[in-house]
């Protein structure tokens, strides 16, 4: 026999984007219901303690689900594609893996078309963002530098910037020869101890080095940490390791609510008068499609056979430099040290549209150092194998090169025909390839890493021009004002279901070249906004 319940909204998925929802909505005092497949994550959990803490890396925690095969996970097809996603289902999300580098959009990333011609702009501008920007800083715990000449002013940065050491010092000094802008990073980890707005405590960063396997010590910000835990103690329920089935429609073509199954294997269902979508940009569309029926049968919200669509990653390239002197590049936040928008606009005379973020990163510890880190070339075995891993080892500068991957209709999310997850749901496929426009910003991003590795005295430079494993997982329920060419509108509302919400990435109308996470939890603040001040309206009391 079924369970059953009933609330007044719905949220499918319990990461980045909905956990900032569910804070500002439960603000405002509605009943919420979240469902998330993974579980709640415990920090004591994490393996920095262990003498085996990297080889998780490569295993249980890794971020590619395929390789990760947890029960919660579901299997991804890339037979098709020349990517694999990384991502990770927890309360949380994919922020329980992640460096935390924490960079905006820019105001020319939401008038694409405008300024290039190419894909379309936003239905909302920068502008419009700028005050959640300024909220999510505060509760996500931000520690950057204001002033950075890329972007339109900002306020003072909740923390000041971490230190970016010895390692980015040297990095700094050839940026500085080439007169490239540089700027210490914006990161969601404390550089002293913080308490955010909802009182959630959290203290500095140790320089621990081991950010993408989980922080032990709570320094590095994710919705578990403070969205979540003063959401769910103003009353939201949060339910984990409950996998959603299919999403239910009422007779007049509503939503209805979702069934699910629950951690004991049971069939549950919960009806709801807002239904909202939060399972990242693979998972939403996913879930959309498994969800069709009679009156949708190419799936939810996909009158405008966008669902899946415009598939958009950001294409990383890595450039890695051997320096001659220890900079101690194993110790400290892997991704946030110093970045560069030098190269991130437009500049025709380059052969493409759009361009990159160079973001500087360290490296991990022993294990990754020997198997050849993130540009894949390990250290030999033989002779010469504690020689060469001694050259490399505290003395490697990488820069990561993220293009601008503008949308195209060909690079999708579609069911596949065989695959499942445990429960039985079609798992989804990925359909997607480099344009040529992409591969001319990774040739370009990996010319002037290497240049930048030479001026900053690097004596032989490694690299890694096609990344096949990608994070930053967007647009494949595009935002728009037409509902012909889009899935919904600048609320996030379905244009053809007008209780069903979509939060996360898979909103994107284009993705940049910045990490997305900042834009994406501002956006979810943004339409959380909207429905509290059109509640009657948009819960159809």
């Amino acid at each position: 026999m079924k369970g059953y319940q009933k609330t007044e909204v719905l949220i499918i998925g319990a990461g980045a984007s909905a956990a900032p929802f569910a804070y500002r909505l439960n603000r405002d005092g509605c009943k919420i219901i979240c469902l998330e497949q993974g579980n709640w994550p415990s920090r004591q959990d994490y393996p920095q303690t262990r003498e085996d803490w990297e080889s998780h890396f490569r295993g249980s925690m890794n971020m590619n689900p395929n390789v990760r095969d947890l029960p919660q996970d579901y299997p991804v097809n890339v037979e098709d594609s020349d990517v694999t996603p990384l991502m990770y289902n927890s309360v949380g999300g994919s922020t329980i893996l992640w460096g935390a580098h924490f960079p905006r959009l820019h105001p020319s990333d939401f008038r694409v078309y405008s300024e290039d011609g190419v894909a379309f702009d936003w239905p909302l501008s920068y502008d419009d963002l700028v005050p959640y920007f300024d909220e999510n800083d505060k509760m996500m715990g931000v520690s950057g530098l204001a002033g950075d000449s890329s972007y339109p002013p900002k306020p003072e940065r909740p923390m000041g910037p971490l230190p970016i050491g010895r390692f980015g010092e040297t990095l700094a000094e050839g940026f500085n020869k080439l007169g490239w802008h540089w700027w210490p990073a914006d990161a969601a980890i404390c550089s002293v101890n913080y308490e955010d707005p909802a009182g959630n405590r959290r203290i500095a960063c140790n320089y621990g080095g081991s950010c993408v396997l989980g922080c032990r010590r709570g320094a590095r910000s994710s919705p578990d940490l403070n969205y979540w835990p003063a959401a769910v103690k103003g009353g939201v329920q949060l339910k984990s390791g409950c996998r959603v089935k299919q999403i239910l429609l009422s007779s007049d073509g509503r939503a209805r609510g979702a069934e699910y199954t629950d951690p004991e294997g049971n069939i549950e269902i919960v009806e709801a008068e807002l239904v909202v979508l939060a399972a990242n940009g693979v998972g939403t569309p996913r879930l959309l499609l498994a969800s069709a029926n009679g009156k949708y049968p190419n799936g939810l919200a996909n009158s405008s056979d966008q669902v899946g669509r415009n598939m958009m990653v950001h294409p990383p390239a890595f450039v890695t430099g051997v320096f001659p002197l220890d900079l101690e590049s194993y110790k400290g936040p892997v991704g946030n040290i110093l970045y560069s928008h030098q190269f991130y606009e437009t500049d025709a005379s380059r052969g493409f549209v759009r361009g990159l973020q160079l973001q500087a990163q360290r490296q991990y510890g022993g294990l990754d150092t020997a198997l050849g880190g993130v540009v894949g070339q390990p250290v030999p075995w033989g002779a010469n194998h504690h020689e060469e891993f001694n050259r490399r080892m505290g003395r490697l500068a990488t820069l990561l090169v993220l293009a601008d991957d503008l949308p195209e209709e060909r690079n999708r999310i579609v069911l596949d025909d065989n695959l499942t997850d445990s429960d039985g749901i079609p798992a989804p496929k990925l359909i997607y390839s480099y344009s040529e426009n992409t591969k001319r910003i990774l040739d370009f991003g990996i010319e002037k890493g290497t240049e930048l590795m030479k001026a900053a005295g690097a004596i032989d430079v490694l690299m890694n021009p096609r990344v096949r494993e990608v994070f930053h997982l967007m647009g494949t329920a595009r935002m728009g004002n037409d509902p012909e060419t889009s899935v919904v509108n600048k609320w996030g509302r379905s244009h053809d279901i007008p209780n069903l919400f979509i939060i996360d990435g898979s909103v994107f109308v284009t993705g940049g070249s910045a990490n997305p996470t900042s834009t994406l939890q501002a956006l979810a603040l943004r339409f959380a906004d909207y429905i509290c001040r059109h509640k009657r309206e948009v819960l159809n009391l």
